[in-house]
């Protein structure tokens, strides 16, 4: 059974348990399969020898996801070649590629959770109440090591992009 942890994040100031364990810098980051568009599966291993920034989030179609992927995806250009920005939800993947049309949000890559959650329990990220994802975002580096991770403690409110953004070049340097 997969570690709980109790009232870890609220959502509108309810508290939330989230599923699996709290990933901290200086750990490995856990191999994780999901879905991506067509439903063709993704795992870690595809990003192998790239910085990642994986941002968790409860679903692609509310305001503040919305406002996060579009940031991500603005701040994907300016960053060096080799980092890869990784957002992951429950959404299906055609919602998702739906959404990205919609908003012109093409250096992003989504992936879909929904299939089996082992993403979010094995980065400690699936709200046990919802069968959601919380909002967290974790750097990996090249060698899938932990870099930065946070889990945003107030779901409705954003991550700290900048210290996010700092990690990922810095691992990319």
């Amino acid at each position: 059974m997969a570690e709980e942890r109790k009232a870890a994040v609220t959502m509108r100031g309810n508290p939330m348990t989230l599923v699996g364990p709290e990933l901290k810098p200086g750990q490995k980051a856990p191999a994780f399969n999901a879905v991506g568009k067509g439903l063709a599966p993704v795992n870690l291993d595809q990003f192998k020898g790239k910085v990642k920034i994986i941002a968790s989030i409860p679903s692609i179609d509310t305001p503040v996801c919305d406002a996060e992927t579009r940031r991500f995806n603005e701040e994907a250009a300016k960053l060096p070649g080799d980092v890869q920005i990784l957002t992951i939800s429950m959404d299906l993947p055609f919602a998702q590629a739906r959404w990205c049309g919609a908003a012109g949000v093409d250096k992003v890559t989504t992936l879909s959770d929904w299939r089996s959650a082992e993403f979010g329990q094995k980065y400690g990220a699936l709200i046990k109440e919802l069968h959601l994802l919380t909002r967290a975002v974790f750097v990996i580096d090249r060698n899938d090591n932990v870099v930065y991770s946070e889990y945003v403690k107030e779901v409705a409110n954003h991550p700290d992009y900048e210290a996010a953004l700092a990690a990922a070049r810095k691992a990319a340097a």
